[in-house]
């Protein structure tokens, strides 16, 4: 259902959709610091409180496509410098001002975000080489040394979704890997994690998280991350990479 909404939104016609969000303007008016886009969206025939004015579109339609817009985003997000692979924010997180690149990229993702002291999603998009995942060419391996597991107050879980950032079908039902569960430790006590499409076997197939035969994006959630080191608040604990099985 949530694929299908995005895909309606997606789709809108133009006129539509800014015909829309000045009707969102009008019940959501802009804060004091929002002046300076409020001038902007102007300039294109939106102003909060009044009609879209459809005129403005034959003069700038050919420079408004929310496509382009979205590959924007893509990019900007690409450039965000990652940790270990994992991209997230610590500092601003959920309390956006007049940063709308962050905020837009946050809503691609999903619906808002929590103060980083609530909680944190780092996601994935490149293994430790700097390589798009593929779970139909390569096993790949998360490695939390003893005493590591991601440190918080509430609970953290790892899962997995596809390239749109939705659930991933598969043979055992299992979408995440949490401290809820029991994992095989290694010998000197570090617990490897696997994601994988296939089975790696009996004896570590409760420290699997099944991936598609395709592209996907690991996905971790930290909620109430401690605020004492080690914490990913203030960098003394990052998450870890995922390296490919030889």
């Amino acid at each position: 259902m949530e694929k299908e909404i995005r895909k309606q939104v997606n789709d809108l016609p133009l006129a539509d959709y800014f015909t829309y969000l000045a009707e969102l303007l009008k019940a959501n008016p802009p804060r004091p610091e929002g002046a300076p886009i409020v001038e902007l969206m102007a300039e294109i025939g939106i102003v909060p409180g009044q009609e879209f004015d459809h005129g403005k579109l034959p003069v700038l339609g050919h420079r408004l496509d929310p496509k382009l817009a979205l590959l924007e985003l893509v990019h900007a997000m690409k450039a965000k410098q990652p940790v270990n692979g994992w991209l997230y924010w610590t500092s601003d997180a959920g309390q956006y001002g007049t940063d709308y690149e962050q905020r837009a990229m946050v809503t691609m993702i999903g619906p808002g975000l929590n103060f980083p002291q609530d909680a944190l999603y780092p996601f994935s998009e490149k293994d430790a080489d700097g390589k798009d995942y593929d779970g139909s060419k390569h096993r790949y391996v998360m490695r939390f040394e003893k005493g590591q597991l991601p440190p918080v107050k509430g609970f953290w879980s790892l899962t997995m979704y596809d390239p749109d950032f939705f659930f991933v079908p598969n043979p055992i039902d299992r979408y995440s890997l949490s401290q809820r569960d029991t994992f095989a430790a290694n010998g000197d006590g570090s617990v490897d994690l696997y994601l994988q499409a296939e089975s790696p076997g009996p004896d570590r197939e409760a420290n699997w998280l099944p991936a598609p035969k395709g592209k996907f994006v690991p996905m971790l959630r930290l909620y109430w991350p401690e605020d004492t080191p080690p914490s990913i608040l203030d960098g003394s604990w990052t998450p870890p990479p995922l390296r490919r099985v030889p």
